[in-house]
């Protein structure tokens, strides 16, 4: 039972007292309380239709995380650093787009619900986005339990093994299937060994998924994990077409296929 009591014990320690948020800017480093957060005068009460945490519709105090991170370089990401360690990444340019991104704050004393019967509640900083479809927002980039964010360059600066080979042009569907990578499969996949992530395995490392699966049952890993193989301890979500596009999917399968002659070491 420790490995429930410990997350629960932690969030309501977490959800009784105010909570720092580390916001990491290179060598910048500075911290925001909940106290803070809730002063700001962009803070606003939100209500988020189909909350995909929660799976229902909630209202939060939020500050505009286009706000919050301002004067962001062209490229950059965002990493949110979770207080069990989880890290989850998205392209500082969708705060730019036509969905809206807020980091909702836990008050203190009023701490959220649990999300579900072995999880805490998602604060005590929560990312969730009003009109999520416009941009593709997917579920892995609601990241709660958030104590740090990082701003970094992006992958392909970071990661050169992930890189495509040279020369290929913006609209070729490899370098847009990189693309698709970085946005949707970059928080929990490692690629060529590379990358900041600790939960899915490496995606060409022993050998890429498009290797040993067809092109259609790849598909239907990505759109329904638990169609391809049941497995109830499964934690990779399925990515809807709202999230993740026919087109977008049919990109990453070529960056996945070019990758596999692009294997580290070969």
């Amino acid at each position: 039972m420790r490995h429930l009591i410990v997350p629960l014990l932690l969030s309501l320690a977490w959800s009784t007292m105010a909570a720092t948020l580390t916001i990491e800017k290179g060598r910048q480093v500075s911290e925001l309380t909940t106290a803070q957060l809730l002063a700001r005068k962009d803070a606003r009460d939100i209500v988020v239709p189909g909350d995909v945490s929660y799976h229902a519709t909630r209202s939060y105090r939020a500050v505009p995380l286009k706000a919050l991170l301002a004067d962001l370089a062209p490229g950059s990401h965002l990493q949110f650093v979770a207080l069990d360690g989880f890290a989850a990444e998205l392209p500082a340019g969708l705060l730019a787009g036509k969905s809206e991104a807020w980091l909702a704050v836990e008050p203190p004393g009023k701490p959220w619900p649990r999300l579900s019967g072995d999880k805490p509640g998602a604060g005590p900083f929560y990312l969730v986005w009003l009109n999520p479809e416009a941009e593709h927002i997917g579920s892995e980039q609601w990241p709660y339990q958030i104590a740090r964010i990082r701003i970094l360059a992006d992958p392909a600066s970071r990661f050169p093994a992930m890189r495509p080979a040279p020369g290929l042009s913006p609209d070729d569907p490899v370098t847009r299937g990189f693309a698709v990578f970085q946005r949707n499969c970059i928080s929990c996949h490692t690629l060529n060994g590379q990358g900041d992530a600790k939960l899915g395995p490496d995606l060409n490392i022993p050998h890429s998924p498009t290797e040993y699966l067809r092109d259609d049952m790849f598909r239907v890993l990505v759109r329904n994990p638990q169609d391809m193989r049941h497995w109830p301890q499964a934690k990779m979500p399925g990515f809807s077409r709202d999230a993740l596009t026919d087109g977008d999917l049919d990109a990453l399968v070529a960056y996945l296929k070019h990758m596999a002659t692009r294997r580290a070491g070969s």
